[in-house]
């Protein structure tokens, strides 16, 4: 075999593992991987500031289900990475971040920008791995690619000594291949006790989890519930799973991202099939209002999430895909009908009575008539980025969606500023699609640099933002203490001016005061975004104190205003 640079062998690995788009900072710890770089067909964006990379690869990776790639130097730059893997590891998302690092035999010595990498990442990493021979550097890189994308998806840091990094190896791309993901089936008795439960109960649901986007198993979800007439849910992670004018559409349960009436139908349900959902807790509430009388499977390709937060009346390990073929194929076997007519009727009374307005026409503007342009403007084929705080909750409430990886959300960890890297991600993964980041006035701030890249590359995307020049969601919180401390962020007229921001990159907006102006403002921003090539932004001024449904559990919501 001939000699070859190391890092030559890295690139091909990267490039027969389907990266053509990488996201990252060069520095002095990582150049010869750069270098091998050069030339090549990976695309490579510079960014702003690390975190910033693995927020992008993250909405890369949400768009097109494969791996996507964060690069860093050494020290600081992992650090900061490590906001993103843990967002990757908290949704489940295949990223790869490799980080340069010093000379092996300095790394006992505290020398500039070394820190042990690996270790700071272990616990937010399915796998973090330090390089120590250049020859085992592509199969530690097949093996990254396979981790991520096995069983539970989830992210994986590489660290390269400088050292490694400069040496030649005995390679040849031709004969080499990507490593197998073995799927996860299930136990066929198991689907068979499933079906049996379905048939049993009354009022069965089904839940959507982000495992059904991530499996790709939203086709055979519709299959299933029309074959069987069981009305269906979503999760925040599984939204887009279920199209949201189907007749089985049941809305989303939970004490914010959720609908009156789809609270209401998961009260009323005697049997509930959850399909990859973790019930986190700003989905389930207090636990025995969530569980109540009513039966629950639980359906995971990662063995221990059965039973983590309460145990299912019955647990299948499988992924999403699988179990669904094998329960279909067993359905149609048995024969088995829709026999839940009424219970489908009570659910569609119920998304007729059971709502929350959104028609609102008062200065200010109140923010679910934000979302009610957005669905009136934007068409089943647009991508969504949004992250956390009050303007994603609304999003979750009022926003709706049909397509999965269309809608994306930082779910459990939360990082504020991740939708605008994300964006770009998700534009690097699909350049002629149309693109919305959702944002905050706060949230929009945590990685504002990034909105360079999007000029310097021409990532154009439109960013609607709801600003209240409040911590929102920490405000709405406070009240419950009593107090309203260092949350509002006013000052001047309308404090920071988001439009001039938006000018000093190179970028566009205009702020809106008036709720008749939305609607004519957002499709400026459509063809301003397409015409430039460059983030455009809508600032919609809100009102500064409006708060949003919740509670702490599912049957008792405290409503911001007064419904039937």
């Amino acid at each position: 075999m001939p000699k070859v640079p190391v890092m030559q062998a890295v690139v091909d690995v990267l490039e027969s593992e389907g990266i053509d788009v990488a996201f990252g900072c060069p520095g002095a710890a990582i150049l010869p991987l750069y270098a091998a770089l050069e030339h090549r067909d990976i695309e490579h964006l510079t960014v702003r500031h690390e975190e910033g990379a693995t927020h992008m690869a993250d909405g890369w990776a949400r768009t097109n289900g494969n791996v996507g790639v964060a690069i860093g130097t050494s020290g600081p730059a992992g650090t900061n990475m490590i906001t993103g893997l843990y967002t990757a590891q908290a949704d489940s998302v295949p990223i790869l971040c490799i980080t340069g690092q010093a000379v092996s035999s300095k790394l006992h010595q505290e020398a500039f920008q070394a820190v042990d990498i690996v270790e700071v990442a272990r616990p937010v990493t399915k796998w973090a791995v330090q390089v120590k021979e250049a020859a085992q550097a592509p199969w530690i890189f097949r093996e990254a690619f396979r981790v991520a994308r096995s069983g539970r998806q989830g992210p994986v840091l590489v660290d390269l000594p400088l050292d490694v990094q400069q040496q030649e190896i005995e390679w040849d791309p031709s004969i080499d291949a990507p490593l197998p993901v073995q799927r996860v089936e299930p136990h066929q008795p198991r689907v068979e006790r499933a079906l049996d439960m379905l048939q049993q109960a009354e009022r069965p649901l089904i839940l959507s989890g982000g495992g059904v986007v991530l499996g790709e198993a939203h086709e055979r979800l519709r299959e299933l519930a029309e074959l069987l007439g069981i009305p269906v849910q979503v999760t925040l992670m599984g939204k887009g799973s279920f199209p949201e004018d189907h007749e089985l559409w049941a809305g989303m349960t939970g004490i914010q991202t959720s609908q009156r009436y789809g609270n209401q139908s998961f009260m009323e349900s005697d049997l509930v099939l959850a399909l990859g959902a973790r019930f986190g807790d700003r989905h389930t509430g207090a636990l025995e209002v969530y569980r109540g009388q009513r039966r629950f499977i639980h359906v995971d390709i990662e063995p221990t999430q059965l039973g983590k937060v309460f145990g299912p009346d019955l647990g299948i390990v499988s992924d999403t895909g699988p179990f669904l073929d094998a329960l279909l194929e067993t359905a149609r076997r048995r024969s088995a009908a829709p026999r839940f007519h009424a219970w489908v009727d009570r659910v569609n009374e119920l998304k007729k009575t059971h709502t929350r307005p959104d028609d609102y026409d008062s200065v200010p503007i109140k923010a679910p008539r934000v979302f009610r342009e957005i669905n009136e403007i934007f068409g089943p084929d647009t991508y969504f980025t949004t992250a956390i705080g009050l303007y994603q909750i609304w999003s979750g409430q009022f926003q709706r969606t049909h397509k999965p990886r269309h809608y994306q959300v930082c779910g459990q960890a939360g990082p504020l500023g991740w939708e605008i890297p994300a964006a770009i991600g998700v534009k690097s993964a699909e350049p002629s699609a149309e693109v919305v980041s959702v944002v905050g006035d706060y949230s929009f701030q945590f990685l504002v640099e990034e909105l360079a890249v999007a000029a310097q590359y021409d990532v154009g995307f439109v960013v609607i933002m709801l600003n209240n020049e409040y911590l929102g969601l920490i405000r709405m919180a406070e009240q419950g203490y009593g107090m309203n401390t260092e949350v509002d962020l006013h000052y001047d007229e309308h404090g920071t001016d988001n439009v001039k921001v938006m000018e000093a990159y190179g970028c566009s907006g205009r702020r809106v005061l008036d709720p008749a102006e939305l609607g004519e403002t957002i499709e400026w921003a459509r063809k301003e975004a397409a015409a430039t090539s460059r983030p455009v932004l809508v600032e919609v001024m809100i009102e500064r104190e409006a708060n949003t449904a919740n509670g702490v559990r599912i049957d008792a919501m405290n409503e911001p205003e007064p419904v039937d």
